[in-house]
């Protein structure tokens, strides 16, 4: 499955079932470019698991807001539209791989 670019438009229908990890990031923000190739690299290893979403804050303010993002990376994990885990800052491929088994 690849990675899937969500909005304020979409993010309830892409986050509703499931498990997903939503990465909050701006093109920007060095940590947020540092953990893309992790992300893509879970995609590839995980996608039968987990949905990994990306979410433009610059371009979506308004779903950051609502969740309280302040710094970014900021990583959501949702479970059928609940959010169940988060974690803040470049994480190395094992943390995120774990994190993702805990709820899987």
């Amino acid at each position: 499955m690849a990675i899937v670019h969500v909005t304020d438009q979409n993010f309830n229908e892409e986050t509703s079932k499931g498990l997903v990890l939503v990465d909050f990031w701006a093109p920007w923000c060095g940590p947020c470019k540092m953990i893309a190739p992790v992300l893509e690299e879970i995609d590839g290893e995980m996608s039968d698991k987990v949905k990994i979403a990306k979410l433009d804050v610059d371009e979506n303010q308004e779903t950051a807001g609502r969740f309280g993002v302040m710094s970014i990376p900021t990583l959501l994990l949702f479970k059928d539209g609940n959010v169940v885990d988060q974690v803040i800052g470049f994480q190395p491929k094992e943390a995120l791989q774990d994190l993702i088994s805990k709820h899987a």
